[in-house]
């Protein structure tokens, strides 16, 4: 009779243990990441171009990202803008490989009137809001390290008879840290 318990006890424990290691397994594959990322290109060009993304699981991310120019010729077009961005990605990886995105843009741009009659000039910044879609490829390491390489267009929705900002434009080349 110990036997048979003894057995029964062994068995419950074994299977237990089972158990217990392929929920573990299930909950790291299914876990949600934070990417903090700067762009490179802005950054030598005069400006911050910084990005938040938390992915939603192994094949889409939403993130945010905020353009702050900080050099002179920059900041006389281009105040700033906040885009907030919706990701689907194709590789193989979690949430990385070639991706398509769509998103918005509250964008900020200074508007230039020359009057010839008296030399003076009036400045007045435009916000807008744009809707667009873009492409790229983001490439992740085993430590975390992120690379991505990104292209979108968009067209500002309000003011288009104002000033000559219809199209909008993002480019990247980021780095950053996924957590």
């Amino acid at each position: 009779m110990k036997k048979i318990y003894l057995v029964l006890l062994v068995t419950t424990l074994f299977s237990a243990s089972m158990f217990s290691q392929e929920k573990t397994e299930n909950k790291d594959v299914s876990k949600n990441f934070n990417e903090v990322k700067i762009n490179g290109l802005y950054l030598v060009l005069g400006a911050f171009d910084l990005t938040y993304e938390r992915t939603i699981n192994e094949e889409s991310a939403f993130g945010v990202n905020v353009f702050l120019p900080f050099d002179d010729d920059i900041n006389d077009d281009v105040n700033y803008y906040i885009s907030p961005y919706y990701r689907f990605y194709f590789g193989k990886k979690y949430a990385a490989g070639f991706f398509l995105e769509g998103f918005g843009m509250l964008n900020s741009t200074k508007e230039y009137n020359y009057l010839i009659g008296s030399n003076t000039t009036t400045k007045e910044s435009i916000t807008d809001f744009a809707l667009g879609i873009g492409l790229g490829g983001k490439w992740v390491t085993s430590s975390g390290f992120v690379g991505e390489l990104s292209l979108g267009l968009g067209r500002n929705l309000f003011n288009n008879d104002r000033y000559d900002y219809e199209i909008i434009g993002k480019v990247g080349i980021t780095v950053g840290y996924r957590f």
